[in-house]
């Protein structure tokens, strides 16, 4: 039985992550901080030597973008260090690691989308600790690094959340309509991360579900989907400004999941569908 360690288990991927793998018979150990402090090497290197397993799927990370531009030593401990602190010991044992990582590596300029070797850029301080994580990742050969966007999940907060949230109380949401990108629903991700973890097809991917959308029309399908009569204006980045600058063009390009023999995930419409019927 193949046996894996799943950082960030209380967050809506590590804890789908971990339910995929139970129901694949395979092994998987979830820690959070509670268990596992990422920025504590030594802590580190005891919990993973003692579990004794085939691989690392590291998706603990900070990821308050707004709050990270505050809190910038405390984001590059976590999402630098920390994965610095994980690639050293999975590099003494020789087993692979898998590293989530954002379209917020991009500067999100053009309309074109972002090829997985393209090249990186980031806007604010959360996208410069996710590379540099990417950066200490890619020091070691066998590794994965999947990029994922406009994440949403049953463990935990997210966009689709807030939306149902702010409806129901208000009736009435601004949403920016000049962002585009694509959602990510962490069900569909789990299968495709349990698929590639038990292969050695290394690399780079970018596995968000299928299609592109802005959050305006992300919002709107939102209520469509939820029977939920709320009036959504749209509204540029200027006009909602947020602490943390925001690529405009989230847009992936999925080729290298097709090159290694990868489903893609559903489209996004779907996704949203499957996972208000579950909420």
């Amino acid at each position: 039985m193949m046996r894996v360690l799943v950082t960030g288990v209380h967050g809506q991927l590590g804890h789908d992550i971990v339910e995929e793998c139970t129901r694949r018979k395979i092994k998987a150990i979830g820690v959070d901080i509670e268990e596992m402090d990422i920025t504590c090497a030594s802590q580190v290197e005891n919990i993973i030597r003692q579990s004794k397993v085939d691989a690392v799927i590291h998706c603990a990370a900070f990821t308050a973008v707004d709050k990270a531009e505050d809190e910038v030593e405390l984001c590059g401990l976590v999402n630098k260090t920390g994965t610095e602190n994980i690639v050293h010991v999975c590099q003494s044992l020789d087993i692979p690691i898998m590293y989530f990582s954002t379209d917020y590596v991009f500067d999100g300029t053009g309309d074109t989308p972002w090829m997985e070797y393209g090249k990186r850029a980031p806007l604010n301080v959360y996208g410069l600790t996710k590379y540099e994580g990417e950066l200490a990742v890619e020091s070691y050969p066998k590794h994965f690094i999947i990029r994922i966007s406009w994440v949403f999940g049953v463990n935990g907060n997210n966009f689709i959340k807030t939306m149902l949230r702010l409806g129901k109380e208000k009736g009435r949401v601004s949403v920016v309509y000049d962002q585009i990108g694509s959602p990510t629903y962490t069900e569909d991700l789990s299968k495709l991360v349990v698929d590639m973890i038990q292969t050695d097809a290394y690399g780079t991917y970018h596995a968000s579900n299928q299609g592109y959308c802005s959050w305006y029309e992300f919002a709107c399908e939102i209520f469509k989907q939820a029977h939920l009569n709320v009036e959504v204006t749209p509204v540029s980045s200027l006009e909602f400004v947020t602490k943390a600058k925001r690529p405009k063009n989230s847009r992936m390009n999925q080729t290298a999941l097709d090159d290694h023999g990868f489903h893609r995930l559903p489209d996004w419409q779907d996704a949203l569908h499957r996972y208000l019927e579950k909420l």
